[in-house]
């Protein structure tokens, strides 16, 4: 299991780097919704992966990240309900 937790930690740093590249080229923009999902879902990745290869300052950063997805997440969503 422990490979495994690996390769979804690895997949989860993926996503978040090519949340930011794609950003940083201009090819997805911080006000769309799949930005802050990609970061959501590398984050949790991460994060699973904690639960074997424990680590706080990683704990303490994915739960931040985490944080900051889901506040995009409900900006994006009060901006287009209303």
């Amino acid at each position: 299991m422990a490979l495994v937790a690996n390769i979804i930690g690895v997949t989860g740093a993926f996503l978040i780097l090519l949340a930011y590249f794609l950003l940083a080229i201009g090819k997805m923009s911080s006000e769309e919704k799949r930005y802050h999902l990609l970061n959501l879902f590398g984050a949790l990745g991460i994060l699973f992966s904690l639960f074997w290869y424990w680590n706080l300052a990683t704990l303490i950063m994915e739960t931040a990240w985490i944080s900051v997805s889901l506040y995009g997440l409900w900006k994006i969503r009060r901006s287009t309900s209303g």
